[in-house]
Parts: structure tokens; C-alpha cells; sequence
């Protein structure tokens, strides 16, 4: 048995990689095909500097240690010389918790004191190259203006974590020790799993991303290499990612992209909606990015390709997407987004119940709720008068888990003199029912809900999720055998939307 296979025999590390959801713990699989998106000869240079600057197991700096174990066998023979070079000038960790110091130490180092007789290096401190130093929020108006974290959540006492991860609440501009420290230690790769989010302080577990400011913190670096793995719902952008989003597509040093529709595919057991992708960013090297799609668990397809599509302002996921994209497109046709309305249009919020009456009375307005229908006082309707009186469509705001193949919009005929709660998303107004019905047959379609999923990666839908979707003439109704033919798909291209939406019911 070699000294690898006897220093960690079992993995502990496959183990505790789905106790979190927000502070996911990486799989060494997950680790190790990150790692092989590196030039292989980083790992055998005696020079390369690597930082996790968000450790939690330690995963990844061990990995990285075995191979750089192997790789410098021949730069240095001897095996303690070796250990004690890597150990000491070529790895490096920030932890976010001083739990997770001490596990990750305990990773890299088989000691949580890395100056201890148990250490695999003798470290002349116990933390050796991994530390974790306590970090507090800069609070502004009740914010944390570092990273957004609510006060009332977040301003703790000593004896709690207060999840102000030293990396992001590091700025130059403030002339941080710390920043300026890891910006003269000139890093090769900055590799992690970064905490994902953090509450805000909203209503309803409202809660704030984190993840893109560990990858804006680290271009600021400026290493050779970046690669994380994070969750995918940056691709449209949303709650505070908007401008990540541009940034990252716009940044044509993104050179590889690994992206899985299924979390668990990557992280087993825990569920993050919109899945999760890992990518590698590389300074010194520009041009069109290779997107790898994972589905089922086995790539369906490589693509080198633009990040950004024209007119198009969020990332196309899916690579068999893009012909059939270009083919709507070329008909240069207004968006369906048009006719789509904000979700409160008529006011009412979606736990909105107060009905005056399960029954019609004299002059009621019907009202379309979660889970029900009831009747409210036309007087009691301030905003969207204008179109109670008229035809429409209601498709729910929140649909599903995020995936495109199950996720099947139903809508519902909205008649005059009828209004919605926040539950649904109005389109229209339509001049007659008709009309309506047919804009319901065009909802209904595989093509609708296919295009509508290149957006859709949350449950959740806004006006800007409809994007792409061409608006028809719904004076005539709308089948998918009409679309195919109208936008000269090729059988190939039809296979691939059938194949992606369940059948509708």
C-alpha cells in the first residue's frame, strides 16, 4: 500500500459532501475533474501557488497535494523534502468557519495542528498555510456592504459564527493587509466551492448570492487560473447577478464550462435549483468558450461556442438549443414578453385570501388565487383596472423545480371581470375568447415551453423569462406541427424539443 493510499483510506470526504445546502462540501470525483481542466504541467512545476480561499473539508488542496506528489518526484526524490515544499509553499487555504479550519488541516495536513508530532509537515504555527481569522461585516442602513448580509440576521456575539468570509470582506480600496498579502503572493490557480448565499433580511427566507464575489475577488487577484464550481441560476441573472452575468459573458477568458441540469449529479443528495456548473478562466488566453452539457449523468454534448448569443442577454445552456435558437430568431418577430405583465398587475399578493364571497354578489370581481377562487368588492381593486373587463390568460409565476422537462405551465382562461393574486402571470388583453384560446393553444405547445426553458432555470417566471419566445397571430390556433414547419426545423432539431419536454396533459 502506498503512503497516499495509507493516508487516506477511507475518504471521510466522500461522506460529508451533502451535509449542507448552502455551504455545499465537494466530492473528490467533483474535485478531481475540476482539477483536470488544468494544464497538467502546473502539477509539475515546483513554483505553481494554489489558494482555496473558501475551505471548508479541505478537499481541495489534498488533491491537489497528491498530485503534486506525483508530479515533482522527479524535481525532488526525496518524499519528506517533497511533502515539505508542497506543504509549506505551494498550497494555501482560507477557511470560512474555525470548524472547518480545523477539518480542513485535518484533510491536508492529518493533524488539526499543523505543528504538532501528527502533522505531515512540521509547520512552525497550527495553522499552518490554512487559516481562518474571524472577519466582521462593515454595516451600512442595516446591510453589510461587503456582501449584503442583513444586520438583524448577522450581527452576532462572539460566540456564533458571523459568516463574514475573510476573502470578500478584503478590498484593496480599504488597504487591507490581507489583500495586499495575497496579491503579492502572485497565485497561479485560485480553485473553490464558495458559500452560495446568505439572508437578507427579506421576507420568506429571502436570501442574497454570495458565490459571484469569491470570482470577482479572485480576477482582482489576478492568478493564471480560476476555477470554481457554483450554481447555475447566474446564467439569467436575477437577484443581484445581473451584472455578474454580463460580466461573465462578456469575458471571453472563461474557456471551459461544465454544466449540469441536476445538482445531484455533482453534489448527491442535495438539491440546488437551477443545477450547478464548474468553469476555467484563464488569463493569458482568449477566444470562444467549450460548453460540455451533462445530462442524466453522461455529457450530451461539447460545443465551442460564444458565451453570448445575439440579442440575447442571458446564457443558452444547452448547446442543441443554439441552431434551433437562430432559426427563431432569423424571423426577427416581437416577444411574446410583450404582452406579458408584471406579477402583481392587479395588486394582490399570492397569500392574498380576504374574499368577501366564495360566490358571485353584485358587483364582485372574480379573483384567481393560490390554490382557489373567490370573489372581492370591485371597489377593493386599485391597480390593473383596465383590464378586468377585458379577455386574458393567467400562466403561474412559480412552476415546478426549474427543469424544463417537467415543468408544465397550465394555463387558465381568464374571462372578463375577472382579476389575479401574484400566483399568476398575466398575458394580453385579447380582443375576444377566442383569440385567448388560441393564445392558450400556443402556451400549451412543446415549442412555447421549450423556449420558455432556455430562460427558466428557478421555478420561479418573470415578463423577462419570455424573452425569446416570438409572438404569433392568434387569430388562427397554434399546434406544434404548425411551429416546427413554420420555423423549417429539421427532424434532428424536433427529436431534441420532444425529447426535452414531457408530453403535455
Amino acid at each position: 500500500m502506498s503512503f497516499l493510499q495509507e493516508l487516506h483510506k477511507p475518504d471521510i470526504l466522500d461522506c460529508i459532501s451533502h451535509l449542507s445546502s448552502d455551504e455545499v462540501f465537494t466530492p473528490p470525483r467533483v474535485v478531481n475533474e475540476m482539477l483536470d481542466t488544468l494544464p497538467p504541467e502546473l502539477f509539475k512545476s515546483p513554483d505553481t501557488k494554489f489558494l482555496d480561499p473558501c475551505s471548508k473539508s479541505g478537499v481541495f488542496l489534498r488533491e491537489i497535494a497528491k498530485r503534486l506528489i506525483e508530479g515533482l518526484a522527479d524535481k525532488i526524490p526525496d518524499l519528506e523534502k517533497r511533502l515539505d515544499h508542497i506543504f509549506k509553499n505551494q498550497l494555501f487555504g482560507l477557511a470560512i468557519t474555525e470548524l472547518t479550519a480545523l477539518l480542513s488541516r485535518r484533510s491536508v495536513y492529518c493533524s488539526k495542528d499543523a505543528s504538532g508530532k501528527y502533522s505531515v509537515v512540521n509547520f512552525n504555527n497550527p495553522e499552518g498555510n490554512i487559516e481562518y481569522n474571524r472577519t466582521y461585516h462593515i454595516w451600512f442602513k442595516d446591510k453589510c456592504i461587503m456582501c449584503g448580509a442583513s444586520k438583524s440576521e448577522y450581527d452576532r456575539g462572539e460566540e456564533l459564527e458571523t459568516h463574514a468570509y475573510s476573502f470578500i470582506h478584503t478590498d484593496e480600496q480599504r488597504k487591507s493587509a490581507l489583500f495586499k498579502r495575497l496579491k503579492e503572493m502572485k497565485f497561479d490557480v485560485i480553485i473553490g466551492n464558495p458559500p452560495y448565499q446568505l439572508s437578507d433580511g427579506g421576507a420568506q427566507a429571502s436570501a442574497r448570492p454570495l458565490y459571484h464575489l469569491f470570482i470577482q475577488q479572485a480576477k482582482k487577484l489576478n492568478p493564471r487560473y480560476i476555477t470554481m464550481i457554483i450554481p447555475a441560476r447566474w446564467y439569467s441573472g436575477g437577484k443581484g447577478l445581473d451584472s455578474f452575468r454580463d460580466e461573465m459573458l462578456n469575458d471571453n477568458r472563461i474557456r471551459i464550462i461544465h454544466d449540469f441540469i441536476d445538482a445531484s449529479e455533482c453534489f448527491p443528495g442535495v438539491e440546488i435549483k437551477g443545477g450547478v456548473c464548474y468553469f476555467l478562466w484563464n488569463r493569458d488566453c482568449r477566444g470562444k468558450c467549450t460548453v460540455i452539457s451533462h445530462r442524466n449523468k453522461k455529457i450530451a454534448s461539447i460545443l465551442e461556442r460564444d458565451l453570448l448569443e445575439n440579442n440575447c442577454n442571458i446564457f443558452i445552456r444547452d448547446n442543441n438549443a443554439i441552431s434551433i435558437l437562430h432559426k427563431v430568431m432569423a424571423f426577427n418577430e416581437n416577444s411574446f414578453s410583450n404582452i406579458v405583465h408584471p406579477a402583481m398587475t392587479f395588486g394582490f399578493r399570492t397569500f392574498f385570501k380576504e374574499f368577501d364571497s366564495n360566490t358571485p354578489f353584485n358587483n364582485s370581481v372574480k379573483v384567481y388565487a393560490n390554490r382557489c377562487v373567490g370573489y372581492i368588492e370591485k371597489s377593493k381593486i386599485k391597480r390593473g383596472i383596465e383590464y378586468i373587463n377585458k379577455w386574458k390568460v393567467y400562466i403561474p409565476e412559480a412552476v415546478g423545480t426549474g427543469n424544463s422537462q417537467t415543468d408544465i405551465l397550465k394555463p387558465i382562461l381568464g374571462e372578463p371581470n375577472s382579476i389575479s393574486t401574484e400566483t399568476y402571470i398575466m398575458n394580453g388583453p385579447y380582443a375576444s375568447e377566442l383569440i385567448a384560446k388560441n393564445a392558450i393553444s400556443y402556451i400549451k405547445t412543446k415549442f412555447f415551453h421549450f423556449l420558455l426553458g432556455l430562460k427558466k432555470i428557478t421555478q420561479h417566471t418573470s415578463q423577462a423569462f419570455y424573452q425569446l419566445i416570438p409572438l404569433q397571430n392568434f387569430n388562427e390556433e397554434w399546434t406544434d406541427e404548425k411551429l416546427y414547419k413554420k420555423y423549417g426545423l429539421t427532424q434532428e432539431e424536433i427529436d431534441f424539443i420532444e425529447s426535452m419536454i414531457r408530453p403535455m396533459e
